[in-house]
């Protein structure tokens, strides 16, 4: 726990003089009964001791929860009620059919993947983007478990891995006013040269107006526990946004990408295509994508390795747990001691304290 405002702290110093204060008050009114001639007429019985010292500590408590609440207290709280967001960004190039993981790969990363769905807390949203050549939303993030799984067994593979363009798609549904635009990112270049040279066509020119990407400060990797992404690939990127720029978007974000590398490391030679280079698994690069953003890289070489890893990131990423200002709930904790307080002195003894 922190405060937003410690200087306020110093009304805490003030919570020691009321206990010195009270037993002050008791002592006073002790006096006038040691002229009775028997002070026992006074003294209350042994049993309602307690309760005579009850109502004052509950009055005491509330004032210090309310000098507490002055500092303003905040921490990390778990709310079953925040949105919070993973998305699982898909590899679906063809290199996929490869049988190195039984029955397939594809076959295999759509099992775990609807397996890790059971395992995700009900109240994280997820969405799947999936990716080959292009990038694409399949599922928008919901609470639709049945709706993901649809779309997971939708799924048909293409030609190219462009895994920037995965990761850039997430961050872009998870920070809509950002203004990334990924269409922007991979063809703007060509665009702004075509412009120039009136190149453009009449559909283009209709367009409206890209919106600018918002210049956002940098924060520590990892630090955003309101979103995460898995991403999951077998090869390496042939097409589309450099994959070290998407990683350092995200981790600038503070979003955190969790790595599966899936396939064997010979698996890619049974494809016989001629473009064994492309669908070798890329360990290093990814490796470095899950160091950058505060995420873990993992390698699943079969398809129980890989259900295995989705079971445990499910059971483990807590998404949910944010930064949240506590004055209100330690104010109302300190009304609710003070009404507690009073109600049982009036109950007990007819006034207050």
């Amino acid at each position: 726990m922190h405060f937003l405002w410690p200087h306020n702290l110093w009304w805490m110093l003030v919570l020691p003089l009321l206990p010195a204060a009270y037993l002050w008050l008791l002592r006073r009114r002790a006096r006038p009964a040691l002229g009775l001639p028997s002070p026992g007429v006074v003294r209350p019985p042994a049993d309602r001791v307690w309760r005579q010292h009850l109502p004052p500590a509950l009055i005491l408590a509330a004032l210090a929860l309310l000098a507490l609440s002055l500092a303003r207290p905040a921490a990390p709280v778990t709310l079953p009620w925040a949105k919070s967001t993973i998305w699982l960004a898909m590899d679906i190039s063809r290199s996929m059919r490869v049988r190195d993981v039984q029955p397939t790969r594809m076959v295999a990363a759509q099992e775990a993947a609807k397996a890790f769905l059971a395992e995700v807390p009900r109240h994280v949203e997820v969405g799947l983007v999936t990716f080959a050549g292009t990038a694409q939303v399949a599922q928008a993030a919901t609470l639709d478990r049945a709706a993901v799984a649809q779309a997971i067994d939708a799924i048909q593979m293409q030609f190219g891995t462009a895994i920037g363009n995965g990761l850039v798609l997430c961050l872009a549904e998870l920070f809509p006013d950002h203004g990334i635009d990924l269409e922007q990112m991979i063809f703007g270049a060509h665009r702004a040269a075509g412009s120039g040279s009136g190149a453009r066509s009449l559909e283009e020119r209709a367009k409206p107006a890209r919106k600018d990407r918002k210049e956002i400060k940098p924060v520590p990797p990892g630090s955003y526990d309101a979103a995460a992404i898995i991403l999951l690939t077998d090869g390496r990127r042939a097409t589309g946004v450099d994959t070290f720029e998407a990683a350092k978007m995200a981790a600038d974000r503070g979003v955190r990408v969790y790595v599966i590398g899936l396939g064997t490391p010979d698996g890619h030679l049974s494809m016989g295509e001629g473009m064994a280079f492309y669908l070798q698994l890329d360990e290093a690069t990814l490796r470095q994508v899950a160091t950058m953003t505060g995420g873990e890289y993992h390698h699943a070489a079969s398809a129980e390795a890989l259900r295995s890893v989705y079971l445990n990131l499910g059971s483990r990423i807590e998404v949910a747990r944010r930064e949240t200002e506590l004055t209100a709930l330690v104010a109302l904790a300190a009304v609710a001691l003070l009404m507690a307080g009073a109600g049982l002195s009036v109950m007990w003894f007819a006034r207050v304290a």
